[in-house]
């Protein structure tokens, strides 16, 4: 028998609509007990759990961090993990989840775009597959996922690629690491990276991010560091290209010794410094050019490599 410990956030998922909007107001028990109804789970041991929940998006990253205490200590005691989250800022948790989490034993984050009582709810199934998955042994040791209609997706570059569509996410560049459905659970490769967090950490330093759009200046980027921002990450134009007067406010940065991470506002594909007075000039002067994490996964990486004492480049580019 495998056992798993179900751990319940709120979101989505956990709502039912109610005069002034959607609340929170199913437990981690009717959540499990839907679940069951969708696919035979077997003789499947959920050991449910509620945790405070407030909505995804009026999450803080300490909130998070308590969330891994919470995830770290019922690893301990089975053999996976499953949390149901508000998809707002789903793809930020489990990215800095993954990047606490260590050990062979799955965590599947899951959620849902419909609320409990829709008349076709997808909280029951999306919980269903993250079950599945994490009981199973192909999950063994590819740590923390999402599963999102039948998809498993990697932590690492997961994205919410629609507002309201069932089919919520993606992970451009990765794909999917697994299916699971009527057919049964096919897994594939999945990307994990290594743990930066030591545990116990409450907080991470201030990492803010900078969207490019026609004509930006750097006025807020001067002012995010004058007022205690040790890092930043830009979302620039296309490959990672960057106004001039970006550019030019990123060099003195670099200069004095402020990380620098750059992404994309594209959402798929890598970055790379190919142009004078933008990305090259970037590249030359020691900014870290973060693959194809989004710029809110890249905030999450460049603030825990803070807090890690390690060289911001090198982990960027593990």
């Amino acid at each position: 028998m495998q056992h798993l410990v179900l751990l319940a956030t709120g979101g989505t998922i956990a709502t039912r609509e109610a005069e002034g909007g959607r609340r929170v107001e199913v437990g981690a028990a009717t959540l499990a007990e839907a679940a069951g109804s969708v696919f035979d789970l077997g003789d499947l041991d959920v050991r449910p759990r509620d945790l405070a929940g407030i909505p995804s998006f009026a999450a803080t990253v300490p909130d998070v961090l308590r969330l891994a205490d919470a995830v770290a200590e019922a690893a301990a005691e089975v053999e996976g993990v499953v949390l149901t989250h508000g998809t707002d800022t789903l793809e930020e948790v489990a990215f800095l989840l993954a990047l606490t989490h260590s050990g062979p034993r799955p965590v599947v984050l899951t959620g849902a775009q419909r609320p409990f009582d829709d008349p076709a709810p997808d909280g029951p199934r999306n919980l269903a597959v993250a079950l599945r998955w994490a009981a199973s042994p192909e999950a063994v040791d590819t740590g923390v996922t999402v599963a999102f209609a039948d998809e498993i997706l990697p932590a690492v570059g997961v994205r919410k690629s629609h507002t309201l569509a069932l089919h919520a996410f993606d992970a451009p560049g990765y794909g999917p690491v697994g299916h699971v459905d009527e057919a049964g659970l096919r897994r594939r490769g999945a990307p994990r990276p290594h743990p930066l967090l030591p545990a116990g950490t409450s907080e991470l330093p201030r990492v803010d991010v900078f969207p490019q759009y026609l004509g930006a200046d750097a006025s807020a980027l001067e002012h995010a560091v004058a007022g205690g921002a040790r890092g930043v990450v830009v979302a620039g134009f296309g490959s990672g290209n960057t106004t001039p007067a970006t550019t030019r406010a990123c060099l003195r940065l670099l200069a004095q010794g402020v990380p620098v991470l750059v992404t994309s506002r594209t959402g798929a594909g890598p970055v790379v410094g190919l142009y004078a007075g933008a990305g090259a000039d970037l590249a030359a002067a020691g900014a870290v050019f973060a693959g194809d994490l989004s710029p809110w996964q890249a905030r999450l990486l460049l603030a825990s490599a803070l807090v890690a004492e390690g060289e911001p480049g090198a982990a960027a580019r593990r």
